[in-house]
């Protein structure tokens, strides 16, 4: 495997720290913390840069919220400054990292995406007539960080890069276990998580030599045309998961079935010839259009805004077959002009 040398140095370099500080603050400049840093920009960057390449820096705290939007999460919301390093972090090894993982992983990269991903695996669900579903269970909480930096020190030979990762990993939510989890909410978790999977894709790609494969993160779908090939697959399946990588799936979320039936995925339920929102997906449509609408009548956002978000919420359920809903939908909102 090939390892990559001089990326510190880019992380570092003023020109990053500044595009970092832009990503950061983006949709966020009338926070007080963020308004405070971009205030004195070029002096909190090169305080920023001086400590990190010293060595000096170190990471704060966490404010920590549950939000319930599919399901209940923490969110772990790093500072604004540390917000800028991971964004610093990211903008040098995110084409690093997205060299190591295999065409059908579709979450946190560049011309991917959730829909592109329901696309492939309805491509998959014309060709075959069985998926198997898997998800891991808790997976964020359970990304095992002595795994995570051996795999990171096999791709990345800077010694001051991989202190600073191991610095960003070592930062853990307080309730996560000892050397476990990472804080959803920071953008590094994200990249290292994909990353950390990647090694079940070539697994499964490789080893197993399956064809029809797609992940969404801890989504996967793998296609095949015999049921006992795929029970197969999932008994080497768990078995890598548990003693490569200290995971293991969740067992309801396990499902072997015709694609006939639909494939339950990323909020539709994909069959051969169409693609339909589940009921679920439904539900919290319409609870942020109520939102927003709620938004508009009180007047804390304009006509502007509220059409904006409401168009991108179309556009977001517009790769399912939601003709009819969509309707439906506009019948009983608010009048947009």
């Amino acid at each position: 495997m090939k390892r990559y040398g001089h990326l510190f140095e880019k992380i570092i370099s003023f020109e990053n720290l500044l595009s970092a500080a832009r990503k950061a603050a983006r949709g966020k400049t009338d926070r007080p913390g963020v308004a405070r840093f971009l205030f004195h920009l070029e002096n909190e960057l090169f305080n920023l840069q001086s400590e990190l390449t010293a060595g000096t820096w170190q990471p704060g705290g966490y404010r920590v919220f549950q939000i319930n939007d599919p399901k209940p999460r923490l969110i772990s919301a790093a500072a604004f400054r540390d917000r800028v390093v991971h964004h610093a972090v990211c903008n040098i090894l995110e084409p690093v990292f997205d060299k190591k993982l295999i065409f059908d992983t579709w979450a946190c990269r560049k011309g991917k995406g959730s829909h592109a991903a329901i696309r492939r695996a309805q491509k998959f669900s014309r060709r075959y007539p069985l998926v198997l579903k898997c998800d891991i269970r808790r997976y964020f909480d359970s990304v095992d960080h002595g795994i995570l930096k051996q795999l990171l020190r096999r791709i990345i030979k800077d010694a001051q890069l991989l202190t600073l990762l191991d610095r960003i990993i070592d930062n853990a939510t307080p309730e996560a276990p000892v050397g476990k989890g990472l804080p959803i909410g920071n953008l590094t978790s994200q990249h290292f998580a994909n990353l950390y999977l990647g090694q079940l894709d070539h697994y499964i790609k490789e080893r197993l030599g399956l064809p029809a494969y797609v992940r969404y993160m801890d989504d996967m779908l793998l296609f095949e045309t015999g049921k006992k090939e795929l029970w197969q697959q999932l008994y080497k399946l768990e078995s890598f998961i548990r003693d490569q990588l200290a995971l293991t799936l969740k067992p309801q979320a396990t499902l072997l079935a015709p694609v006939a039936e639909g494939i339950p995925f990323l909020g539709v339920r994909i069959f051969p010839g169409l693609i339909r929102l589940q009921n679920k997906s439904k539900y919290r449509f319409k609870r942020r259009l109520k939102k927003k609408e709620q938004a508009y009548l009180k007047g804390k956002i304009d006509m502007e805004e509220l059409t904006v978000s409401i168009q991108s919420m179309i556009a977001h359920i517009d790769h399912a077959d939601t003709r009819r809903y969509r309707q439906s939908f506009v019948e009983t909102s608010l009048p947009l002009g």
